[in-house]
């Protein structure tokens, strides 16, 4: 790998990025795993599935959750040994098995699975409906299949658990809530009822686990302003536990990407749109925006904000990730890797 400062800086120390640890999925079938503090790869891990996608971590951040990038396997990977465990699979003889959520409980005995089987017949695939499943890691075969919400099928489903794992979030319209013994529906939080008179239904944005304490989550929301008839965005602290909203509209609604600093005192919007690219710096606990600053981004890029809170990085797509100083909004320097990326997990330091 190679860093590039910025031409035209001054030779002043440049900013340190944290003490945390990057694990960056790529095109060469591993994971790399690179230093905060020094930005150079420390380790890589091999992978018997192929090309990793998504990665989620255990809730003791002790095993790596993989996808591949087709969808049919997850591989387990042990984070302290960098190695391989396990590999998984549903797909079986001419049925492919494609695997479009998943969440692994927070003791890694089961995961949550959105599932959906595609068989080949003499002159076309048959496709089946998308299936919420609870696939049990011991026996390597589905526990039981979760009814759909009034039977609605989903192609997508967002799973949270309680810190405790007795309680599951299944995120939609509503958060619907279900004990984990067997999977029964016992409460709803109803989002369709306004947070305020006049206000409209809120939606979530992404919600980044390594930020907050478990069950507390921070993030961007949509609401309707129904005397406006237009979406509001605004900043929104997630209770699960307490079944509470906190939202502060910050504007009329854009698609922002979104990175909390680790005070969550600070947030990063990230605008893109052809030829149009914008951060958005933003007080959380007022609920307002302090700076939009126009940047030469990329036509796909993600951000994250270093563990320390001093760097904003863009990554994706590409084999390049670039520094921002948090304070300024100017490129500091780009980190050149070896071969192109497919996803990026920054892992803070525990406190």
């Amino acid at each position: 790998i190679t860093t590039r400062p910025q031409s035209g800086r001054a030779t002043a120390a440049p900013s340190v990025a944290g003490n945390g640890t990057i694990y960056l999925g790529n095109y060469k079938g591993t994971i790399s795993i690179i230093d905060e503090a020094t930005e150079k790869v420390v380790g890589e891990i091999p992978l018997k599935a192929g090309i990793p996608g998504r990665i989620t971590f255990s809730n003791d951040r002790s095993r790596l959750y993989i996808a591949d990038i087709s969808y049919e396997k997850v591989e387990i990977v042990d984070r302290e040994k960098r190695e391989s465990i396990e590999v998984h699979t549903l797909s079986e003889g001419k049925t492919k098995v494609r695997i479009w959520g998943m969440q692994p409980d927070p003791f890694d005995k089961y995961l949550i699975l959105v599932i959906k089987k595609y068989t080949l017949n003499e002159d076309h695939w048959e496709i089946g409906p998308p299936t919420l499943v609870q696939y049990d890691l011991a026996t390597r075969k589905i526990a039981r299949t979760i009814p759909w919400p009034k039977d609605e099928e989903r192609e997508r489903a967002s799973v949270i658990f309680s810190p405790d794992g007795k309680l599951m979030y299944l995120f939609g319209d509503d958060i619907l809530i279900y004990e984990t013994e067997g999977f029964k529906q016992v409460d709803t939080w109803n989002l369709a009822q306004p947070l305020e008179p006049g206000a409209g239904r809120v939606t979530f944005g992404g919600l980044d686990p390594f930020t907050e304490t478990p069950g507390i989550y921070t993030g961007l929301l949509t609401m309707n302003d129904p005397l406006n008839n237009r979406r509001m965005l605004g900043i929104g602290r997630v209770d699960l536990v307490n079944k509470k909203v906190d939202f502060r509209p910050i504007g009329p609604a854009r698609p922002l990407g979104w990175a909390i600093s680790p005070d969550r005192k600070r947030a990063y919007g990230l605008f893109q749109d052809i030829g149009e690219y914008e951060f958005w710096t933003i007080d959380v606990e007022n609920g307002t925006v302090l700076q939009r600053q126009a940047f030469a981004g990329r036509p796909r890029m993600g951000n994250r904000v270093s563990s320390n809170g001093n760097i904003i990085y863009i990554y994706t797509a590409g084999n390049t990730i670039d520094y921002y100083d948090a304070t300024t909004l100017k490129k500091l320097r780009t980190l050149t890797l070896d071969t192109d990326m497919t996803s990026f997990t920054l892992v803070p330091p525990k406190k």
